[in-house]
């Protein structure tokens, strides 16, 4: 590799870093700005579609993770972008070892990179009024999701809810059942179709599978809105934006390109979580 591609690599590996390294934090203090910051920077990590189909997050996008009673590890996992959870306090931090920093308004953890936790009971800064407006724009973001005209014909009911060996096109597909995925899945489109995916029940998908985005489709434009529990196999990779209405859970190794936003509680087992 030439001296010239090396220098350029390292810039803009180091302008990332600087962009989302203490997010949440302004001289040790805290502020929305600084976690707004970390998640638009640099559109290749961490930004949230903004396309006419999607669905707003609103600050929730500020997190890899959200949650309203919990994240558990199993270490090590690695996320990438901010963890956050209230109103439960930091009690409902399973694992992560944090280390927090002198003013209380933030946690390191060496499972976390590009990022930082956050606890509803973090006394410095905005990190208190920051996680509730989060957490109630998540909430949104899940009904904004439901509300969205149902699907009909093949996006209704698709496979009566067993999804197969499947090659799916952009739109709302929507199901009145809980949904199994037990092979790959292929979502095929461009960089600005976006995908919808309401599910009434539960949702799980096989061990040692894959989400597979195909022709320029992006994980940040793919939502999936489920109703019960969300459980991911071990060793599968997931890809896009989960808004639970309750517990989120992925197995022994699975990643994910895309966020976690549990309005209970998020559980990883040597999990890779990345924002998109």
């Amino acid at each position: 590799m030439g001296k010239g591609l090396l220098t350029k690599t390292w810039l803009m590996g180091f302008l990332l870093a600087v962009s989302l390294t203490g997010c949440g934090s302004d001289g040790g203090g805290s502020s929305s700005a600084g976690v707004s910051a970390a998640s638009s920077s640099a559109a290749t990590k961490g930004s949230v579609s903004t396309e006419a189909a999607a669905v707003p997050l609103g600050t929730a996008g500020n997190y890899a993770i959200l949650a309203k009673t919990g994240v558990s590890t199993v270490p090590t996992s690695v996320v990438t972008g901010n963890v956050g959870v209230s109103p439960i306090a930091r009690v409902g931090l399973t694992n992560w070892s944090e280390t927090y920093d002198a003013t209380d308004t933030y946690a390191t953890s060496a499972q976390v990179v590009l990022g930082n936790v956050y606890a509803s009971d973090n006394v410095g800064g905005t990190t208190k009024v920051d996680l509730t407006t989060a957490v109630s724009d998540m909430e949104t973001a899940y009904t904004a999701a439901a509300a969205k005209t149902a699907g009909v014909g093949p996006f209704l009911n698709l496979g009566g809810g067993t999804v197969t060996d499947q090659t799916l096109t952009p739109g709302v597909y929507t199901w009145n059942t809980a949904v199994t995925i037990p092979t790959d899945l292929t979502l095929n489109g461009t960089a600005t179709d976006v995908w919808v995916f309401q599910i009434a029940g539960t949702l799980d998908m096989a061990a040692a599978k894959n989400v597979i985005l195909s022709g320029g489709a992006l994980a940040k434009n793919v939502f999936w809105q489920v109703s019960g529990a969300t459980n991911i196999g071990a060793s599968t990779q997931f890809k896009g934006i989960i808004l639970g209405k309750t517990a989120i859970t992925f197995g022994n190794k699975a990643t994910i390109d895309g966020r976690l936003l549990a309005q209970t509680a998020v559980v990883l087992n040597a999990t890779t979580v990345t924002v998109p």
